[in-house]
């Protein structure tokens, strides 16, 4: 049923005509802008271009399996781009400039939003998210759409992260025996793969940081509120956030300029005002800014790439202030809390509003569906998240209420904010993550190395990964944190280190990670 279902969604857009001779492979969204401005290309030759890499690469070749549908639209919409620009309108940096879609994310295109699940897959829903509304209004082509981590990777702590029912294992274009992480895990693989300009994935804990640093891409967990969250498949209102996931941090600001803007459905958006977030990328950002900077337990070629970046910073002006993570006890135990009562709260609301083609309408039934389903729902691990989710009490519930505060107080106030005071910085930086992992059907995710994502997170502050090079041939990312509203802020300090650093490299397609020798042993 999976291979069907792929293969109807990914076959009705695969172009008939060749691709043109259009460069695209690690360009940026200002390479394929001037590109159109100087008549090199058109945005029907971009769009031509990248379905035909998708083709060639996605389930061929190194079948990174990070799409799962493509836009029957595409052209057309690319069509009417290159139309307005002969007129003499030009929207912006993102005009005619294709970019792909996280499927948990709603687009008004003939494309399902299934989350991964077999359960929604007809949920065609034929309503534009506002992020994604707003990206279509500043000119991005929607290419089509991302594989993720089923339901967003919360359906089980046993999960192998980058799995769905629907597009399968997304694999890590670095070495394709490597976890791509989750849940953008699809939008990690097809940025890093050059399938697109830019992508956009989403986070509730992890889930844009964690598959940006280990496919080696820029990716921006924003403040919780800068982003509508309106018709994106939910698991907490408290912690969710779509975010830009691109190969620049300068094409991560593009995306995030187009994407962030208040929306009377969500009123965490409330505050938020519209802005040009390239406007105050300097290479010069670093100078005189006090840096937090924390070391985790890391292995010693780890901690080699961050000692490296470290230097980098320090040369770029930056005052670096050694700081330790207060302990802060019962931090996970209050996140899950919250995350499990406002999954059946937030999942049951988003289901009621879905065609009357799904069938699943609550929790209860996605559960009841999973079992029906097991041979293809859950052929490697259970659910026994959604289990724990279910018998929550609701939003009312007095422990609800508390651990939320908790994990607030504890990520905020007694964590980041203690940080920062502490070292009287303005950043925090430390490790994104360590290098991917194996992907595991049998024991699924195996790691245990340093992790950025938590605290900013919980606490809903801005969370940028940036390239830092490479680790036995893996990607690893430097986080940049700030406190709420400081997206800016580490948008400006990630520009100036990269510009400095230039650390990113494109990916080689390995089957399995580059070891060396020394596994051969000696002769």
């Amino acid at each position: 049923m999976r291979s069907i279902v792929v293969g109807l969604l990914l076959g009705a857009a695969v172009p008939a005509a060749a691709a043109p001779r259009v460069t695209i492979e690690e360009r940026s969204i200002d390479d394929l802008q001037a590109a159109m401005a100087t008549g090199q290309a058109t945005s029907v030759d971009l769009t031509r271009a990248y379905l035909a890499r998708i083709a060639a690469m996605d389930r061929k070749g190194p079948a990174l399996r990070s799409i799962v549908a493509l836009n029957p639209d595409a052209i057309a919409q690319a069509k009417a781009l290159d139309a307005e620009r002969k007129a003499g309108r030009v929207r912006g940096p993102l005009h005619g400039v294709p970019v792909l879609i996280k499927d948990n994310i709603e687009t008004a295109d003939a494309m399902p939003t299934t989350a991964g699940s077999l359960a929604l897959k007809a949920n065609l829903t034929r309503r534009d998210a506002p992020v994604v509304a707003r990206l279509r209004a500043a000119g991005a082509v929607i290419l089509g759409k991302t594989n993720l981590s089923e339901w967003a990777n919360i359906r089980s702590s046993r999960s192998m992260s980058g799995w769905s029912a629907i597009g399968g294992l997304v694999r890590n274009p670095y070495a394709l025996d490597r976890t791509a992480c989750g849940s953008s895990s699809g939008s990690g693989a097809a940025v890093a793969a050059s399938f697109a300009a830019a992508a956009v994935g989403t986070e509730t804990d992890g889930s844009v940081i964690c598959p940006s640093s280990l496919n080696g891409l820029v990716g921006l967990k924003p403040t919780l509120g800068l982003v509508s969250r309106t018709h994106v498949v939910p698991i907490s209102h408290s912690q969710d956030t779509p975010g830009p996931m691109a190969r620049s941090v300068r094409d991560a600001a593009i995306l995030l300029s187009a994407m962030a803007a208040p929306d009377p459905a969500d009123p965490a958006t409330a505050g938020t005002v519209v802005r040009d977030y390239t406007a105050g990328l300097s290479a010069s950002a670093l100078s005189g800014l006090r840096v937090a900077v924390l070391r985790p337990d890391m292995t010693p070629d780890l901690a080699a790439r961050y000692d490296a970046a470290l230097a980098v910073l320090r040369d770029a002006g930056a005052v670096l202030v050694p700081v330790e993570q207060p302990k802060l006890e019962g931090l996970g135990e209050a996140e899950f809390t919250v995350l499990k009562t406002e999954l059946k709260a937030d999942l049951d609301a988003y289901l009621a509003t879905t065609p009357a083609a799904v069938t699943t309408r609550t929790l209860d039934q996605v559960i009841a569906f999973n079992i029906a389903n097991r041979a293809a729902e859950m052929p490697f691990f259970d659910q026994e998240t959604f289990d724990a989710a279910a018998k929550t009490k609701g939003l009312a519930d007095p422990e609800y209420k508390a651990a939320r505060a908790k994990s607030l107080r504890l990520a905020g106030t007694e964590g980041i904010d203690a940080m920062l005071k502490a070292a009287n910085a303005t950043v925090l930086v430390q490790p994104a993550y360590g290098a991917a992992w194996l992907s595991d059907p049998v024991y699924g995710d195996q790691y245990s190395g340093p992790s950025a994502s938590t605290l900013p997170a919980v606490a809903g502050y801005p969370d940028l990964t940036v390239p830092m090079g490479l680790v036995r041939g893996l990607p690893v990312g430097l986080s940049f944190v700030a406190t709420r509203g400081g997206d800016a802020t580490v948008l400006g300090a990630g520009y100036a280190y990269e510009q400095r650093a230039h650390a990113r490299v494109a990916p080689r397609y390995l089957t399995t990670a580059d070891a060396g020798p020394g596994l051969d042993g000696v002769p």
